[in-house]
C-alpha cells in the first residue's frame, strides 16, 4: 500500500531516463519550405507576372554515426539512474532495519520499565510491613513510595517512546498512521554465518559507480562524433509564373567546422570519465574496509551481550532477589536495596542495549555483503 518516497521518485527518474534514451534514437525531422519570389516590386516585377514559387523538402542526415552514440550514451544514463535506485533502496532498506530494531528495544524497555515498577510496588509494600511492624524508620515508607511512583512514571515515558518509533518507521513509507502489530524480537544470526568476502561487483553503490564512469565514458564518445559536420539534403520543384513552367531543384549543405569542433566538450567529457573510474575504484575500497570493520563490530557487541546475559544479569537478579530477602529480615538497609534494584535494571537496560547494538551492526553487516533481507531483486 505504502512506499518510500524515496524510492518512488528514484524509480520514476529511473523510468524518465529510459524516455530520454528512447527519445535520443529518434531520426530527425525533414523540413518542409515555400518561397514566393519577384513580386510587388518595381516595373515589370510589380504584380504576379514574374513571380517564382518554390516548395521544397529538406533534410539532415547526421554523420560520425552521432545517432546511435548518442542514444548509447543515454542508455548508459538510464542505466546510471537504475543503479542510482538501487542505491537508495538499499540504503533505506537499512535504515527501516534500523528503526525496526530501535522499535524492538523501545518495546522491550517499555517491559522492562513496567518490570522495574512492579518491583518497586512490592518493594514499597514490604518496607510497610516493616514499618507497621516498627521495625522500620516511617521515613523509609516515604522513600519507598516515591522511588515507585517515579519509576510507573518512568514506565509510561517508555510506552510513549514505543509510539515515537512506530510512527518513525512508518513514516519511512510515507504512511502517517503505524498500521502494523508490535514486533517481536527475532533470534539472532552470529556473524560467523556470514561471508565477508563476498565480490562487491554487485554491491548497489559500487554498481552505481561503474554506472556512473560508462555513461561518462559513453558521453565522451558521443562529444567526438558532434563534431563531424551534418549532411543536409534539399530537394523542390519551383515554378515560373512568366512562362508556367517548372524545374526541379537539388541542395546539398554542410557546415564548414572552422571554429567548433566540439573538441573541448570532449575533452571535458573524458575529464569526467576519469574521475569517475577513480571515485568506482575509492568506493569499492571503502566498502571493502566497511566490510571488515562492520564485522568486527558485530564480533564485539556479540560478546558483549554474551558478557551481559551470562554473567552481569543473573548476578544482578540474585543480588537483589538476595537484598530484598535480607532487607525484609532485617539484615540489610533499604539503601543497599534499593542499589541493588538499580543494577538490576541497569543490567536489564544494558542487555536490551548490546542486543540492539549487535542487531544493527549485523544490519550493515548484511547490508553490505548483500546478504538477506539486502539480495532482492528491485523492481
Amino acid at each position: 500500500r505504502y512506499a518510500s518516497p524515496d524510492i518512488r521518485r528514484a524509480a520514476l527518474e529511473a523510468r524518465a531516463s529510459l524516455a530520454d534514451a528512447d527519445q535520443a534514437r529518434r531520426r530527425l525531422n525533414p523540413s518542409i519550405g515555400f518561397e514566393v519570389e519577384n513580386f510587388s516590386g518595381s516595373g515589370p516585377l510589380s504584380g504576379f507576372d514574374q513571380t517564382e514559387t518554390t516548395l521544397s523538402v529538406e533534410q539532415t542526415f547526421q554523420l560520425g554515426g552521432k545517432r546511435g552514440k548518442r542514444e548509447r550514451a543515454a542508455r548508459a544514463r538510464a542505466a546510471l539512474a537504475d543503479a542510482q535506485c538501487r542505491v537508495i533502496l538499499r540504503e533505506t532498506e537499512l535504515e527501516a532495519a534500523l528503526l525496526y530494531h530501535d522499535l524492538i528495544a523501545a518495546t522491550e524497555l517499555a517491559a522492562l520499565a513496567r518490570e522495574s515498577a512492579d518491583l518497586a510496588v512490592s518493594l514499597a509494600q514490604t518496607v510497610a510491613k516493616r514499618v507497621e511492624a516498627g521495625a522500620g524508620a516511617p521515613p523509609e515508607r516515604s522513600r519507598a513510595d516515591a522511588d515507585a511512583a517515579a519509576l510507573k512514571a518512568a514506565a509510561l515515558a517508555a510506552e510513549a517512546e514505543i509510539d515515537q518509533r512506530r510512527y518513525e518507521l512508518a513514516a519511512l513509507w510515507g504512511s502517517a498512521n503505524p498500521e502494523f502489530a508490535p514486533p517481536r524480537s527475532a533470534a539472532l544470526e552470529g556473524a560467523e554465518t556470514l561471508s565477508v568476502t563476498r565480490e562487491l561487483t554487485q554491491h548497489p553503490a559500487v554498481a552505481a559507480a561503474k554506472a556512473s564512469a560508462n555513461a561518462r565514458d559513453a558521453e565522451q564518445i558521443a562529444a567526438r562524433a558532434a563534431g563531424v559536420p551534418d549532411l543536409t539534403l534539399s530537394a523542390g520543384v519551383r515554378q515560373f509564373e512568366e512562362t508556367g513552367d517548372n524545374a526541379l531543384l537539388l541542395g546539398v549543405s554542410v557546415p564548414i567546422p572552422l571554429f567548433d569542433r566540439n573538441r573541448d566538450a570532449a575533452r571535458a567529457a573524458g575529464l569526467r570519465a576519469d574521475a569517475e573510474r577513480i571515485s568506482a575504484v575509492a568506493v569499492e575500497a571503502r566498502l571493502r574496509s566497511q566490510q571488515q570493520a562492520a564485522a568486527a563490530r558485530v564480533r564485539t557487541a556479540q560478546a558483549r551481550l554474551a558478557l551481559l546475559e551470562n554473567d552481569a544479569l543473573p548476578a544482578a537478579r540474585s543480588a537483589y532477589d538476595a537484598s530484598v530477602q535480607g532487607y525484609a529480615a532485617g539484615r540489610f538497609d533499604l539503601t543497599s536495596t534499593l542499589d541493588a534494584r538499580k543494577g538490576l535494571i541497569d543490567a536489564g537496560i544494558g542487555v536490551i542495549d548490546a542486543r540492539r547494538t549487535l542487531n544493527a551492526d549485523l544490519m550493515r553487516l548484511k547490508s553490505l555483503i548483500g546478504a538477506a533481507p539486502f539480495n532482492g531483486d528491485f523492481q
